[in-house]
């Protein structure tokens, strides 16, 4: 039997006027919908806190090697489901959970201001966009410079680009959770499909 891949998929926490996160709710829809047999998911909640953020993101990575990790964010501005391309590394003033932000601002130090996923994004958007025709989806290059646009930039610095950002909405305004869970769903395959077909270019390539 093969064995199964491993997806790390990461919701926040509380914060602010957002007592319930969007994206923690969206991410325990997806765990009830599951990524079908193949997919080993794992889901973790994540506080709004750099330094945990730091921490935790290389330890998931370490722990889990997956083929791809996906974090889930809430944008109170969001009204569609929004595919972020790509992590800044500076611009990180606003304060967190503990009162605390990056003494230099930025998420590594000497890093590239911006890291870009290794996925095409734009295909996974075109994709998610078919498989819930009921959900609206969009695509952004600025995640916000919070802790959203933190933890991207971090997961991409140590997966190589191998992940996604998702910004969802508040529940709600307008989508409810179960069509939150099923976009996060939408998206998460449809990145595994674009990547892997990218890898078997690349094999294929190989083989001349």
């Amino acid at each position: 039997m093969e064995k199964q891949r491993a997806v790390v998929v990461t919701g926040f926490g509380p914060f602010g006027e957002h007592a319930v996160n969007a994206s923690w709710v969206a991410v325990k829809e997806l765990e009830k919908l599951g990524l079908g047999d193949e997919v080993d998911l794992i889901v973790h909640e994540i506080p709004v806190e750099y330094q945990t953020v730091q921490r935790l993101i290389p330890e998931l990575w370490k722990k889990y090697h997956p083929v791809l990790s996906v974090h889930v964010g809430v944008s109170g501005m969001a009204t569609m489901v929004t595919l972020e391309k790509c992590g800044h590394n500076v611009g990180y003033k606003g304060l967190d959970n503990c009162n605390f932000c990056p003494g230099k601002h930025c998420c590594v130090d000497g890093g590239p201001e911006c890291l870009h996923s290794v996925i095409d994004i734009d295909a996974v958007y075109k994709r998610a966009s078919a498989a819930v025709p009921d959900v609206q989806f969009t695509v952004s290059t600025d995640a916000g410079r919070y802790l959203c646009d933190f933890s991207y930039y971090t997961s991409l610095y140590h997966s190589r680009g191998k992940c996604v950002f998702i910004h969802v909405p508040p529940i709600g305004k307008p989508f409810t959770a179960v069509q939150l869970g099923e976009a996060v769903q939408a998206v998460i395959k449809s990145a595994m499909d674009v990547l892997e077909e990218a890898e078997d270019q690349i094999n294929s390539h190989h083989k001349h």
